[in-house]
């Protein structure tokens, strides 16, 4: 008599809804905030070592409204005004309105100042609906930054079980004063595609496999009416890509190539954009076993692939003129009968080869695979790569930058740009010639790892693997392996999967549309 098999219930998640932002225009004096929480307006540091703290917009409207003599009582909370620090002043609530007064240090008024500002007010306010003039007059960047400094800290991931029974109902944002309409819907873009990148990122890998990961693109690019090609393990047999039928041979769960786009409408000529992610939806490390620890954290080796749905996507609800195509290289790295070994010999689309010498190396076999097709089969104006690639980049640049490479200075400045504008930090890296024959291989076009002892340079060793599969075209490679995780929460980023590169892509592909 047989068995039955056993399989356990799969966990329902919820997905965090995000607060809704209004627009009100007014002063904290003369808005309507009945039903608010929290009123918050802006202070800054004087000019100078004894100068008194400089109120912003609403902040002299808040006092009225309260009856305070506000600089007097910042200072005996010994406000500052520096950036990124929110102050709850002990003062009495006016009837019917806010019941609790926050000054918000904005320090330079910068965007980044804004965002780290917006955030510290997101995580002071607690759940409560929030009005403030934090956004008044600073111009479409500083609105930008504010509307995603408080979405993003707001930030919580999926929830299963009892937390997740009962939802509690979305928060407001009211912005009060002269702020655009159009800058906090385009910021509401920029963080929903960070957003997405969390969620996904964040999903356990028993719900979250190759396929799981293709219902996830089906369904955004419903949403978003972008074109989608799904190449599933036969397809990918026929026509050749061996890194991605290597990776994911020991999984019960087979690989696949998924392609999503955005096209403009008339609009012939517009540069094409290729984005590929690396899409490892679970890293066992295979043959070469990851220790226990190092595990732990591997259901968000998907997170470029995330980040490149996700900016396809913000591409296509920001209706930017650029063609923009999505590679998701999708596999799980599992240890079974079927695993790829090392010393195997993987034949990549294309036709180049690569010896297998680390089988927890995974990820630029699959990257290798898809910049390879788009090279062939997309021809694009330029291919950028994104991936949680290396340990060896976190232990380079920790985990607030991401390491960028090209060979291309411009595109190198232009992602760098993009990144000063979102926070979302890069530094370049150099791509070493001198490194590249530690990578010749007897067998093959090129080992997949360096095997000399105390070699180092893994980071650099990586982007120099994958630059030949992109074909001489202009390329980029950004390893976010230090940066798609946080341990601690920090201004915007929040702790968990950070869905780091999202908006740096978005911005980047903002400024490759305003040029074209």
């Amino acid at each position: 008599m047989s068995t039955p098999t056993v399989t356990a219930a799969a966990p329902e998640l919820r997905r965090w809804t995000p607060p809704v932002v209004e627009v009100r225009r007014g002063t904290p004096a003369t808005a309507d905030l009945s039903g608010i929480a929290v009123l918050a307006v802006p202070v800054a540091p004087g000019e100078g070592a004894d100068a008194p703290l400089q109120p912003r917009p609403g902040a002299a409207d808040a006092a009225v409204r309260h009856g305070i003599d506000l600089a007097a009582v910042c200072a005996a909370e010994a406000v500052t005004g520096a950036a990124a620090t929110a102050t709850r002043l002990p003062v009495p609530a006016p009837e019917g309105g806010p019941q609790r007064l926050v000054v918000v240090g904005v320090g330079d008024s910068s965007p980044t100042a804004l965002r780290r500002s917006a955030a510290a007010l997101a995580r002071a306010a607690g759940t409560g609906d929030v009005a403030t003039t934090l956004a008044d007059g600073v111009g479409p960047a500083g609105t930008r930054a504010v509307v995603e400094g408080f979405l993003l800290a707001s930030y919580s991931p999926p929830v299963t079980g009892r937390k997740a029974a009962a939802e509690p109902p979305a928060r407001r944002l009211v912005l009060l004063g002269e702020v655009a309409l159009a800058d906090v819907r385009h910021a509401e873009a920029t963080a929903a595609a960070t957003v997405l990148t969390r969620d996904l990122a964040a999903t356990p890998s028993n719900l979250k496999d190759p396929a799981w990961m293709v219902a996830q693109v089906h369904e955004v690019a419903a949403a978003a009416r972008l074109k989608v090609e799904v190449r599933d393990a036969d397809r990918l047999r026929r026509e050749g890509f061996g890194g991605l039928l290597a990776v994911g041979a020991g999984s019960a769960s087979e690989p696949a190539l998924v392609q999503v786009g955005w096209t403009p409408r008339a609009r012939p000529g517009v540069p094409h954009v290729v984005l590929v992610g690396k899409g490892i939806t679970y890293d066992t490390g295979g043959l070469g076993l990851k220790p226990r620890e190092s595990m732990v954290a591997m259901k968000t080796d998907m997170a470029g692939s995330a980040a490149v749905l996700a900016a396809v996507a913000a591409a296509a609800r920001l209706k930017l003129p650029v063609r923009v195509t999505g590679l998701l290289a999708l596999a799980e790295n599992s240890l079974g009968a079927s695993s790829y070994r090392p010393g195997d010999v993987v034949r990549h689309y294309g036709g180049r080869t690569t010896e297998v010498n680390n089988t927890d190396a995974e990820g630029r076999l699959v990257l290798g695979d898809a910049l390879a097709y788009a090279d062939a089969v997309l021809a694009p104006d330029v291919v950028v790569d994104v991936a949680t690639l290396t340990g060896a980049a976190g232990l380079a640049l920790g985990k607030r930058h991401a390491a960028l490479f090209s060979p291309d200075d411009a595109l190198a400045d232009q992602l760098a740009a993009a990144a000063a504008a979102t926070g979302e930090r890069v530094w370049r890296m150099p791509l070493v010639e001198d490194y590249r024959p530690a990578l010749a291989s007897d067998l093959a076009d090129a080992r997949q790892v360096v095997t000399t002892p105390g070699f180092g340079a893994g980071a650099v060793v990586a982007a120099l693997f994958l630059r030949p599969f992109a074909g001489g075209r202009r390329w980029a490679h950004l390893d976010i392996a230090g940066t798609g995780r946080a341990d601690a929460a920090e201004h915007e980023v929040t702790r968990g999967p950070t869905g780091f590169g999202a908006r740096l892509l978005v911005e980047w592909l903002e400024s490759v549309a305003a040029g074209a």
